[in-house]
C-alpha cells in the first residue's frame, strides 16, 4: 500500500487548483481523476468561462471571484499562458418580471445591489445605451443592462492544464484513468481503494464534481442534482464583425431560471458559443446523454436566441454537453465527509463554480495543511 500526506480526488477546476496550493507546501500529495484532465466529461470544458465580480448568487462569493482573477494573473506571469481575457460583461434583464437564477429571484437587482455595497465599478445603461455600443443585442424597451468592465472570459482548460503542470513541477504525482471506488478509515488513515491498489492518506480532498454521489450516504445523496447543460456553437454571418470584441453576457427574459442566455465574443471570428440552462435531473454522471440532437438546436434556437441578436445565420456549428451538480440553494458544499475522519469534500458548485475556482483550491489547501 502506498503512502501519501494528501491525496486530492478528482482533479477538474477546484481539485486542480486545490494540488497545484498543496503541492506548494512539501508535502507528499497526490491527485486521481478517472479520466486524463482536462476532458470533456465533466463540468469544466468548452473553451470559456465567465468569470465576474459582482456574483448576483451571494456576497460572499465577491472575494472568491477576485482572489481567483489574481491568481490567474499570477499564473499567466510565471507562464506566459493567457489564461483571462478581461474583455468585460453585460447582464441585461429583459423588464417583464424580476428573473430566477441559482436559488433566488431578481437576479438583476440583485447584481446590481452586490455591485454598489462592494464598490465594483460598473454602469447601468437602458437599451438604447446598449443598441450604440452593442448593436447585436435587441434588448426590449422595458429592459435594462449592467456593464461591468471587470469581467470577462477564464479558459478551463488551459487553467487546468496549467495547474496540473504546475503540480507537477512542484512534486505532486498525478495518476489518471484511476477511479477510486470507496474511501474507508483504518488506524487513524483514510484508505481510497482503487481498482488494482490501495492508497493510505493522513488527509484526503473529494474534489470530484458529480462524482461526489459515490461517496456520500444514501440519505445525503437527494441533495446533489445532476443536471445536464448544452454549449452551442452557433454561425455569424460572414459580415458581422459585432462578436468579435464583443463583452461576456448574460440575459434573462422570464420568472424561471430556464428563461436565460448567455454567450462569450467569437474565439474563430466564424461562430459565438451560446447556452442556456437546464434544472432537469440525471441520476449519475454516468447516465448522462451526451448527445445533442437536431431538435434540441431548434428548440434553443426558437425559443431562446431568434429575435434576440443580429448577425447569427441560425446554423449549429457544433454542440457540447456538460453537467452542474446542484444544491436547492445554489451554494457551495466544504465539508468533512460524515462517515469518513480526515476527509474534506467540496461539491455542489451549482453552475457557477469555476469563477471562485483558484481561490476556493487555496482555501481547502489552506483548511487541509493547517490540520495536518
Amino acid at each position: 500500500m502506498k503512502k501519501v500526506d494528501i491525496a486530492v480526488v478528482g482533479l477538474g477546476a477546484v481539485g486542480s487548483a486545490s494540488l497545484y496550493f498543496l503541492s506548494k507546501s512539501g508535502k507528499k500529495v497526490i491527485g486521481l481523476d478517472r479520466f486524463d484532465p482536462p476532458h470533456f466529461m465533466g463540468s469544466s470544458h468548452g473553451e470559456t468561462r465567465i468569470t465576474r465580480l459582482a456574483v448576483g448568487e451571494g456576497e460572499e462569493y465577491v472575494e472568491y471571484a477576485k482572489r481567483s482573477q489574481e491568481i490567474w494573473r499570477e499564473l499567466e506571469t510565471e507562464t506566459q499562458i493567457q489564461l483571462l481575457d478581461p474583455c468585460g460583461g453585460i447582464l441585461m434583464d429583459s423588464g417583464t418580471t424580476p428573473w430566477g437564477k441559482h436559488g433566488g429571484d431578481g437576479f438583476f437587482q440583485k447584481t446590481v445591489d452586490i455591485a454598489k455595497s462592494s464598490q465594483i465599478p460598473h454602469l447601468i445603461w437602458n437599451p438604447s445605451e446598449l443598441k450604440a455600443k452593442y448593436p447585436q443585442f435587441l434588448l426590449e424597451e422595458a429592459g435594462n443592462a449592467y456593464i461591468e468592465p471587470s469581467a470577462g472570459i477564464v479558459f478551463p482548460e488551459r487553467i487546468i492544464q496549467t495547474q496540473l503542470e504546475l503540480a507537477t513541477k512542484n512534486g505532486a504525482e498525478i495518476k489518471v484513468y484511476s477511479p477510486v471506488n470507496s474511501i474507508s478509515i483504518k488506524n487513524g488513515s483514510v484508505i481510497l481503494d482503487l481498482k488494482e491498489y490501495q492508497f493510505e492518506a493522513k488527509k484526503v480532498l473529494i474534489s470530484a464534481g458529480g462524482w461526489i454521489k459515490d461517496f456520500l450516504p444514501k440519505e445525503e445523496k437527494l441533495g446533489y442534482k445532476i443536471c445536464r447543460q448544452v454549449l452551442h456553437w452557433m454561425e455569424i454571418e460572414s459580415d458581422c464583425s459585432y462578436f468579435n470584441r464583443s463583452p461576456v453576457f448574460m440575459w434573462g427574459f422570464g420568472k424561471n431560471p430556464e428563461d436565460f442566455i448567455y454567450g462569450f465574443p467569437t474565439q474563430d471570428v466564424r461562430s459565438i458559443k451560446m447556452a442556456s440552462e437546464s434544472f432537469v435531473e440525471t441520476s449519475h454522471p454516468n447516465n448522462l446523454d451526451r448527445s445533442v440532437s437536431k431538435g434540441e438546436q431548434e428548440i434553443f434556437w426558437n425559443e431562446k436566441v431568434k429575435g434576440r441578436f443580429l448577425g447569427l445565420t441560425g446554423k449549429f456549428l457544433k454542440s457540447e454537453v456538460c453537467f452542474y451538480t446542484v444544491r436547492k440553494d445554489s451554494k457551495f458544499v466544504i465539508q468533512p465527509l460524515s462517515s469518513v475522519p480526515g476527509t474534506l469534500m467540496v461539491s455542489a458548485c451549482s453552475g457557477h463554480g469555476f469563477k471562485h475556482s483558484a481561490a476556493l483550491g487555496e482555501e481547502l489547501a489552506e483548511r487541509i495543511l493547517s490540520s495536518c
